[in-house]
């Protein structure tokens, strides 16, 4: 049976790694250009290729670390420092819109890039959903409830790009670097703690 506290722990661990504030000014910046109705399609199309992505890892990641012979415990490490340095890079780098936005100067103006890969369907969030479904640690419950809490966030993350105008008149891109550097701080406290527990399980399965 799985707690609150995890089902809280899985949300705050998607909603960072997905980070669907910090979507907005990069929405905002790629579809400066469009009417209305193209902007709906930009975003339902963005969304939807994040969400075949995400998914396809929350239920595939595993099966393919097991056929290329990596441990999971030794991805739960690894993954554990990736995700560590992307919090670090969230809370001293630059932050998400700022990187993503650039790219878009570059001229890079797609639903693809960079809205549905890497601002949505993230390495970080890549990372993220192969741990969350992982099968020795978490039984089919976990797997469901992270599978439908994902598919919440990317329909949060779709319905704050349709009012991606009005919130960005709220909180400006000043409000969703301090939000963004506030999850990659939270970020980095879960991300320890999956290297402690990928160590852990190593150091078990050697013994």
């Amino acid at each position: 049976m799985i707690s609150f506290e995890e089902i809280v722990s899985i949300f705050i661990i998607l909603w960072a790694v997905i980070d669907p504030v910090g979507t907005i000014p990069v929405f905002i910046a790629i579809t400066k250009s469009y009417n209305k109705i193209e902007k709906a399609s930009i975003a339902l199309k963005s969304s939807f290729i994040a969400a075949i992505i995400l998914v396809f890892f929350l239920l595939v990641g595993e099966y393919v670390l097991r056929n290329v012979g990596v441990p999971i415990s030794a991805f739960q490490t690894s993954g554990g420092v990736i995700l560590f340095l992307f919090a670090i890079n969230m809370i001293f780098g630059s932050s998400k819109p700022e990187e993503e936005i650039q790219l878009v100067k570059n001229g890079t103006e797609t639903a693809i890039f960079p809205l549905a890969i890497p601002s949505i369907a993230s390495p970080g969030a890549i990372l993220a959903v192969v741990l969350l479904a992982e099968k020795d640690r978490h039984n089919l419950t976990y797997q469901v409830i992270t599978f439908f809490l994902l598919i919440l966030i990317l329909i949060i993350n779709y319905i704050l790009m349709r009012a991606s105008n009005k919130i960005h008149e709220k909180i400006g891109n000043s409000g969703a670097i301090v939000i963004s550097k506030v999850m990659g701080l939270i970020l980095a406290s879960m991300a320890a703690n999956n290297i402690l527990l990928g160590i852990k399980e190593f150091f078990k399965i050697k013994v």
